[in-house]
């Protein structure tokens, strides 16, 4: 079901990206709040094995008010709605969520406290910190905005993850390269839509398109 990223890519459909409440109706362009590139449609498309799916959630301009109103206030809230839920028509729940906060350095995986990471989740080239295995990817950035109070002085820690809920067939896709880079292909587009709308310096550190590099853990350097 799961195809490769390069034979999904070399199809060229003429997608562009996922917006906030449609219905299934909807066509690609208004899906997540237009936060992802032709190529992260087709990465979606990839994953769930169709191109008929929909969305929900909060949206590019919610999701960026609540990072500003977090990063003004003292202390975090205990928890962050969902930047986008994607799902399909066989499945009764989201598939796909998208989730953008403030993260705490605990929150990293090679540099922080979350080091119960397990065998079979790969570090990759791209941001503060990304890594992915075939059931989560998350990107960690770093963002001076006029926007964000203070990141000025300190930037703003921006965390974004992709989890894929448990399947209706009860199998998650194959932990391959290219289940790894589909997922990063959209979290990496989401990611940038929202330091971009943000403001951040240099696009908070994003480049244009995403990094496929693999990089050592520490404890394997």
């Amino acid at each position: 079901m799961f195809a490769p990223v390069s034979t999904v890519l070399a199809l060229g459909l003429l997608l562009t990206a996922c917006g906030s409440g449609e219905d299934e109706a909807s066509p690609p362009a208004q899906k997540c709040d237009g936060t992802l590139s032709p190529a992260a449609v087709e990465a979606v498309d990839s994953v769930l094995g169709t191109h008929e799916h929909h969305s929900a959630g909060i949206g590019l301009a919610r999701t960026v008010n609540v990072l500003i109103e977090d990063q003004a206030r003292e202390g975090r809230p205990p928890g962050h709605p969902s930047m986008c839920e994607v799902a399909t028509e066989a499945s009764p729940k989201s598939e796909l969520d998208i989730d953008v906060w403030l993260y705490d350095r605990g929150a990293l995986y090679d540099d922080g406290a979350a080091k119960w990471w397990t065998s079979g989740r790969y570090l990759y080239e791209m941001g503060r910190e990304a890594s992915t295995d075939n059931k989560s990817a998350s990107l960690f950035v770093q963002c001076t905005s006029p926007r964000l109070k203070g990141s000025d002085k300190q930037p703003a820690r921006i965390g974004a993850s992709l989890e894929f809920d448990k399947p209706t067939k009860g199998a998650y896709p194959p932990n391959t390269p290219a289940t790894r880079e589909a997922y990063l292909t959209v979290l990496h587009s989401v990611t940038l839509a929202v330091v971009k709308k943000l403001g951040c310096e240099d696009d908070a550190g994003l480049p244009k398109k995403p990094v496929f590099t693999e990089k050592k853990w520490r404890g394997e350097q």
